[in-house]
């Protein structure tokens, strides 16, 4: 069964916990993503900032630009190791209504395995297809 770290993404953009939401904003532009994570001074995984998290918890709020990333930000987040089986992380996935699963290892963030991963793997195309179906058919918990 194939594992997390041969799919995973490890090529990653972070920002920090004091970051502003524009410099969050940019980081997502500059990569053309929708989330990033958020990590402290040793690469451990602090939160996660999406689009949604700037526009919900940001802008609808009328947070100031300046306002930092920690003020915003998923705090509860779920992760997984590099070992775990991509037919673990899709039932995680699919049972917790998330796209992105931040990957750990040793307390440090080494990857991320979005939905997009999982339907690039043959294997787990079905996987995939049920993790989106059950994040697309429940409402959204934020």
């Amino acid at each position: 069964m194939k594992k997390l770290r041969e799919i995973m993404t490890t090529d990653l953009s972070v920002c920090s916990a004091d970051d502003t939401l524009t410099e969050a904003a940019k980081i997502m532009t500059d990569h053309n993503v929708g989330a990033v994570p958020v990590c402290g001074a040793n690469q451990e995984l602090l939160g996660m900032i999406t689009d949604r998290d700037l526009v919900v918890r940001g802008l609808a709020r009328d947070k100031s630009t300046s306002t930092k990333v920690s003020d915003v930000m998923s705090g509860k987040l779920y992760s997984v190791s590099p070992d775990t089986s991509v037919q673990e992380a899709s039932s995680l996935m699919a049972e917790k209504q998330i796209r992105r699963l931040p990957v750990v290892e040793k307390g440090k963030l080494t990857g991320i395995v979005s939905l997009g991963d999982l339907a690039l793997e043959e294997k787990s195309n079905l996987a995939a297809g049920h993790a989106l179906e059950e994040i697309s058919e429940r409402p959204q918990i934020h």
